[in-house]
């Protein structure tokens, strides 16, 4: 009877370390996100690993008094489950979505919870790192990750002789190229140019629209057509 009750509270010690294990894998996985000041954070990450976890042990242990069961189907709901947590992070902003990294990582983590649950602690760390690693790495400013947009760029400018060529010297000081360019005669003796071009990741348009509009020709420069003057 002894070698029983020791046997079962060696197993929930077991079942508590694993639970702990999970945290610490979603609380590093979270901190990272919590540092890019994402939706989901270190809370989110922790619940969701903590869970997954708890899910996974009452999945194998939970129904091990009944006879037959089926241990995976608890662990199976999980994985469908947690798209919809996953899917509360992503959002539309200006024809870009954001937040599927994010939801990626929460789905991600889920599975680390449910493989320390499982017993697979080496596996479940080992993800965790190499999630980490990798958004530490692809957030690191190496030229070869990054990609380029095309974006519309609208110069409302007064209608002189050198405008056109004027509006050209300001995208080649930026070194940029003009995919597309479509005039617009305005009243006023004003003229509108649409120039698409392709800008690097990082490239600042603020500063960009700021050191364009101190020509005395340039009327307003801006990547909206709602927001240009004229």
């Amino acid at each position: 009877m002894n070698y029983l009750s020791n046997l079962f509270h060696l197993q929930q010690i077991e079942l508590i370390v694993r639970l702990i294990v999970s945290a610490i894998c979603g609380y590093m996985i979270g901190f990272e996100r919590k540092n890019r000041k994402k939706e989901a954070g270190i809370r989110t990450h922790i619940i969701v690993a903590i869970a997954s976890c708890l899910m996974m042990e009452i999945s194998k242990y939970g129904f091990s008094d009944t006879g037959k069961f089926d241990g995976a189907r608890i662990a199976a709901q999980v994985v469908s489950g947690i798209g919809f947590l996953g899917a509360g992070t992503i959002f539309v902003h200006k024809n870009t979505v954001k937040g599927l990294t994010t939801a990626a990582g929460i789905w991600a983590t889920s599975g680390i919870g449910m493989a320390v649950g499982a017993g697979m602690y080496v596996i479940g760390i080992v993800t965790a790192l190499i999630i980490i690693l990798l958004q530490v790495f692809f957030h690191k400013n190496f030229k070869f990750l990054h990609h380029v947009n095309n974006e519309t760029i609208i110069f409302v400018v007064h209608d002189s002789p050198g405008a056109i060529d004027m509006v050209k010297d300001i995208m080649s000081s930026y070194l940029l190229t003009c995919d597309d360019a479509s005039i617009f005669k305005l009243p006023d003796s004003k003229i509108r140019i649409d120039i698409t071009s392709s800008f690097p990741e990082d490239f600042d348009m603020f500063e960009f629209a700021k050191k364009a509009s101190e020509h005395e020709e340039v009327i307003s420069v801006c990547n909206n057509l709602s927001n240009a003057q004229f």
